[in-house]
């Protein structure tokens, strides 16, 4: 291959904890090097400046609390074929942390998030639009034992955060943006056809690029 080829783009949506991450990660590691992942939930803005309280009571799930500016214009740019210092984000400090991640051009782009397939800019990037479906109890209770485990929080702030921001933001943002999707993959990481059905997308997309 000669030049610089523009990436196939596949954007993986989805509820929290639908399984979209563990997708997402499972389809990068397959294809290695050839590919670019690039996870929304490290675009939260910047809080540092508000006090820890102030940044408990944050909506999470709401658009405006993701960098969307910064997301779409790191996205163009690995596909103009130009490496990103990608935000990392603190999870228990509820704050974008003060490291980054450098991110590779690659033949592969994997935009991956709750709302990556939300915004009209961001879908109009994609290749593939994927939105993994899982069962509401079973995304709360995977939430629930991902962010008391990993996170530090407790069972009463997870609930809380639950039923007042992220069932509501699902319902108003990230269930209606199903619409847009190409595929719908019910069980997320844990559907091996779901992984096995991209990984093909993507390695004919691959294949198409060493014969031009």
């Amino acid at each position: 291959m000669s030049g610089f080829s523009r990436p196939f783009v596949i954007g993986i949506a989805g509820g929290s904890a639908s399984g979209k991450t563990t997708l997402a990660q499972a389809l990068a590691k397959a294809l290695g090097e050839r590919v670019a992942l690039l996870p929304m939930d490290h675009y939260y803005r910047d809080l540092s400046h508000l006090p820890f309280p102030e940044r408990l009571k944050r909506n999470y799930d709401h658009p405006e609390a993701f960098d969307l500016e910064l997301y779409l214009s790191h996205a163009q740019a690995l596909l103009a074929g130009k490496a990103v210092e990608a935000p990392l984000y603190d999870f228990k400090a509820y704050t974008r942390s003060p490291l980054t991640e450098r991110a590779l051009p690659a033949p592969v782009v994997i935009l991956e998030g709750i709302l990556v397939l939300y915004p009209a800019e961001l879908r109009a990037l994609m290749d593939l639009k994927v939105f993994v479906d899982a069962d509401a109890d079973e995304r709360f209770i995977r939430r629930l034992e991902r962010d008391v485990k990993e996170r530090g929080r407790s069972l009463e702030s997870v609930v809380q955060q639950y039923l007042e921001k992220v069932k509501p933001m699902h319902l108003a943002f990230v269930e209606p943006s199903k619409r847009h999707a190409d595929v719908i993959l019910p069980g997320g990481g844990q559907n091996p056809v779901a992984l096995e059905t991209l990984k093909a997308k993507a390695l004919a997309h691959l294949a198409q690029l060493e014969l031009a």
